[in-house]
Order: structure tokens, then sequence, then C-alpha cells
């Protein structure tokens, strides 16, 4: 009988579990209410904001880093650097500076442990482009592209699509302008990547309909 009672008590327990094989809208993810226009064409979106000052963005990153080498062929993943107030700004603008000199595979994630292990905090142009000559960059023309009116403008186009979707933190994921989730909700670092191939399975299967 006590074999028979505790087999019943395990069932019991088994059955949340069971049910809980499908990842749930509004638990591990959540839809936003004015969809996004995504980007990249045919392939799905996935856009990380981040901040290279958030000590969140800088865990995650790692994760983020070993799931895009295995990015499924039919999804594509964009950066987003999050403006809040004008450090934020600052950071933002050395995002898109890396960017368009094509130092983003070489700086990103120096640049983050710049900021998280070094605990430089770069507050000013003239220290990050100190930190890009460091690296063997071109300081001026960092620093001439950090005002360019095209960095300008890509900080812009970020600013307005985070007040867009309402953005409250970062890092925040959103996936193919329809789903945002993040570390929190997903119940931990290492959940992310899950969440991300559930969301980029169901947004694929989602533009298939139509």
């Amino acid at each position: 009988m006590k074999k028979l009672i505790m087999m019943a008590m395990l069932a019991g327990f088994m059955v949340p579990a069971l049910a809980r094989a499908e990842l749930l809208e509004g638990v591990e993810y959540q839809r936003l209410t004015t969809p996004q226009t995504v980007e990249t064409g045919a392939k799905v979106e996935v856009r990380e904001f981040f901040w290279y000052g958030c000590p969140h963005c800088y865990v995650l990153e790692p994760y983020l880093e070993t799931w895009v080498k295995t990015l499924p062929k039919n999804a594509a993943f964009v950066r987003t650097p999050g403006v809040f107030n004008e450090r934020w700004a600052v950071h933002a603008r050395a995002y898109y500076a890396f960017e368009a000199l094509g130092l983003t595979t070489k700086l990103h994630r120096k640049f983050f442990d710049a900021m998280h292990v070094e605990k430089r905090t770069f507050e000013d142009p003239a220290l990050i482009a100190d930190f890009v000559a460091e690296q063997g960059g071109n300081r001026k023309a960092f620093l001439d592209t950090y005002a360019s009116f095209g960095v300008q403008n890509s900080v812009g186009r970020a600013t307005r699509l985070a007040q867009a979707i309402q953005m409250q933190s970062v890092p925040t994921l959103m996936i193919d302008g329809k789903y945002v989730t993040n570390a929190n909700i997903a119940g931990g670092y290492d959940k992310v990547p899950e969440i991300l191939n559930f969301l980029v399975k169901k947004a694929a299967a989602e533009r298939a309909k139509k």
C-alpha cells in the first residue's frame, strides 16, 4: 500500500512537468501588443537589446555567442544597443561605430571585458578611441565615425524601436518583431537559447502559414 501511495504521489508531481513540455506565452515569453517590422527579410529576426555597462548583458553574452554559432539557417541575429540616457547613448554610438568600421567581431567582446573585468568606464568617446587604438584600430577613424550622421541615425532608430516595444530593461530579446523574452522570465541565462530556438520555430511556422 505504501508503494502504491508513493507511486501515486510521484505521478502527481510528474503531471505538471509533462504539461509544461511546451513553453508558454506569458510565462517564458511575451507577445508584443504591436508587432514591429523586421530587417532580415525572409529570415526570422532575433534581436538582442543590450548595454555594454549592463552586468546581466555581460553574463548572457557567452550563451548568445555559443547559440549564434548554431543559429538556424532560417534565422538572423541582430544586436541593438539600448538607449535610456546619454551614458548609454555614448556606448550605443561606439557600437555602431564599431559596426561601420567592420570592427564588431574584433572589439565587441573585448569592449565588454574591458568594462566588466578591467572596470574601465568609457564615459567619453576619447577614452573609447584610446581603447580602439590599443586594439590596433585607427583612433581618428573611430572618432570621425562616432560623430557621423550614419551613427547618429542608427542610434535614433534603436531608441525609437526600444520605445515602440516599451522596453524596460536589458538584455531583452525580440523574436521576429512579435515576441520578447529575457533571462529572468526564461528561468536563467542558460535557458535563453532553448527559448530562442522555440520562438524561431514558432515564428517560422507562422510565416509559413501566411
